[in-house]
């Protein structure tokens, strides 16, 4: 992966770089991780050789990333920033000893293109543990690992990244839950070339903080969302976040926001967006033409409390004060549980629990009162003998801040469809004990100036597959989405997880599509598949090799005619078998290569990390 430096001067500072409608091309990988191709972003902004320990193994770590995130540059379409849980640098300065230790960070990485998306060059966000560059004393964070990322550009040259955070850099089992902002502008300034937008990294701040305690059992801040105000009106350049709450042993999650008025500087007090509700998730923040902000979320029926349903909120002044929580829609969901029936190891062997992964943003609590969200091996291990990914319904909302005539929110989320009901004759479901469906991507326009919507209506009916992980972009008065779907699955039943046969062998059985549709009709063309590749997203990858984890969403942007789609993909996975287990003692064809030795009862860690047991990365390509 060449190093991106500066091009041509591209004109004036306002100018967006036209390109053509982009058909889907060849996959780009965002996270090189492999021959050299992380870069310290200070080096990237400054040309200022610099390194670590981190940026030296994320150089060579085939490790895993997910949670993608990637944002168009408004005023010039050739850069393009993205970002994921990144776990490049997990083993940094193990080195190549016989038992490397996972000790390093999880964070937000910072993957920059300067050529329309062609090509990136691949980097952290600046203030990780181990970072001792310039730029690391700006980062006024706590903590040792990061993850939700969520990217807004502004109309100015400015680039915010938001994430969660979770592990006590001290390395207790204490657990922070904060939430926070990095910004990078243009070194010259908002007249600078524009080929260096988001370039130079300006700080971070924390917007909440959490509360440390072991386990999340404190207050734990999640679910992250941002968008910036780009209109030009009164609210131009106020940068908005948004986020859900855990507190103590409550299963339910509250909705809060926070913004802020001088570019990232800091941010307001947070305000509760969903007094007395239950359960809410996935907040996601648009903002309309004339300045108004919105943000939806999907709230939980859990506990005999709430229902399952789509709700939004709404601002007149800036984010200053929201309206009441209004419901959009009730919906079947389709949210993937089974029952847990932990097993054994080879020998009747303990894992080697001081070897498994340091806190990661898929250790929020898998588990409710024995229900898995997630199946795997070991401890893991559910009742169905099914291996799958956490998965639940949630909503994407989008907005055309260039559209001064409509006050339209675009919708998609993807639940139960209707009518696919089935028995799973097993204890795996999608929605009640023992009913399995097919999930389907759904599309609302929701008008925030009277509260009218339009009907729930697919945007891709297929008879086959299941489609999740939907996202939403709109520009010009045209909707782009794209989504997970597991159509040419050759093992597909609304009974069974994605990608699992009826014995609970697993195969190659997602691809990403995506389609478009006039922002007036909602009349959406047929779907295109972006993959050139199949994957298998059910790699037991995480928590020492033992359960699968695909991330919470993929991500779609567009400007003008540049439209860019980013998720994460298993292409480079080398499978295994996992010796804990005698090989494949399961056949579920879920495990990944690496080596181990067994002493004093116990497995040791993996020793061979960077051999592509690992290997999870985020691709992107150019969407219809």
């Amino acid at each position: 992966m060449q190093r991106l430096i500066l091009a041509a001067v591209v004109g004036a500072a306002l100018l967006v770089v036209a390109a053509a409608a982009a058909a889907p091309g060849t996959d780009v990988r965002l996270t090189n991780d492999v021959g050299g191709g992380y870069v310290s972003a200070y080096t990237l902004a400054t040309g200022v050789p610099y390194t670590d320990d981190v940026i030296s193994e994320c150089a060579i770590a085939r490790g895993r990333q997910n949670e993608p995130a990637a944002e168009i540059d408004p005023r010039n379409t050739q850069v393009i920033i993205g970002s994921s849980n990144d776990y490049c640098g997990v083993y940094a300065g193990s080195g190549a000893t016989d038992h490397p230790v996972p000790s390093g960070p999880i964070w937000l990485g910072y993957y920059r293109s300067e050529n329309g998306g062609a090509s990136f060059q691949s980097s952290l966000v600046p203030g990780y543990p181990g970072d001792t560059s310039p730029y690391a004393a700006l980062a006024k964070v706590r903590t040792a690992g990061s993850g939700d990322p969520v990217i807004a550009w502004d109309a100015h040259g400015r680039v915010f990244m938001g994430s969660e955070s979770s592990d006590d850099p001290s390395g207790s089992k204490k657990t922070f839950g904060d939430v926070w902002v990095g910004t990078f502008d243009n070194p010259g300034g908002e007249a600078g070339n524009t080929l260096n937008d988001g370039k130079r990294f300006v700080g971070s701040r924390i917007v909440e903080k959490g509360s440390s305690a072991p386990n999340l059992l404190g207050k734990f801040n999640d679910k992250t969302s941002i968008e910036a105000d780009r209109t030009g009106g009164s609210c131009d350049g106020n940068v908005y976040f948004s986020w859900s709450r855990y507190s103590g042993n409550s299963t339910g999650g509250t909705a809060y926001f926070s913004r802020s008025t001088n570019h990232g500087a800091s941010f307001s007090a947070p305000a509760k967006l969903s007094p007395g509700i239950h359960d809410i998730q996935f907040p996601d923040i648009s903002v309309t033409g004339n300045g108004h902000v919105y943000v939806t979320f999907r709230e939980f029926a859990s506990n005999g409390q709430g229902q399952d349903a789509l709700l939004y909120v709404k601002s007149t002044n800036c984010g200053r004060s929201f309206s009441k929580p209004q419901v959009i829609t009730t919906f079947t969901p389709y949210d993937a549980e089974d029952e847990l029936e932990p097993e054994a190891t080879a020998n009747g062997s303990k894992l080697d629990d001081s070897r498994s992964d340091p806190g990661s943003p898929e250790d929020e609590a898998s588990t409710e009162q024995g229900n898995a969200r997630d199946c795997g091996d070991f401890d893991s291990n559910c009742a169905s003998g099914y291996t799958f990914f956490r998965r639940d319904t949630q909503a994407r909302s989008t907005a055309d801040q260039a559209d001064t005539t409509n006050e339209w929110i675009f919708i998609v989320y993807d639940p139960s469809k209707p009518g696919t009901e089935v028995d799973t004759n097993s204890t795996y479901n999608t929605h009640a004990e023992g009913k399995g469906s097919q999930s389907g991507i759904f599309y609302i326009r929701l008008n925030g100036a009277n509260g009218s919507h339009t009907n729930p209506v697919p945007v891709d009916n297929q008879a086959l597959g299941h489609q999740v992980f939907p996202d939403i972009a709109v520009s010009g008065g045209v909707l782009h989405a794209l989504w997970w779907d597991s159509r040419n699955d050759p093992t597909y039943s609304p009974a069974r997880p994605i990608g699992n046969d009826a014995a609970g062998h697993t195969v190659p059985s997602l691809d990403v599509y995506a389609s478009t549709a006039p922002a007036s009709t909602g009349a959406w063309a047929a779907s295109v598949k972006l993959t050139d590749q199949m994957s298998n997203p059910n790699f037991e990858q995480f928590a020492d090799r033992t359960v699968p984890f695909a991330g919470d969403y993929l991500w779609i942007s567009a400007v003008g005619s540049q439209t860019f789609g980013v998720w994460t993909d298993w292409r480079n996975t080398v499978a295994g078998g996992d010796p804990r287990e005698t090989g494949d003692a399961d056949a579920d064809a879920a495990d990944v290569t690496q080596c181990r030795t067994f002493s004093d009862g116990a497995w040791s860690g993996d020793t061979c990390v960077h051999a592509g047991g690992l290997d999870q990365d985020i691709y992107g390509d150019h969407t219809p």
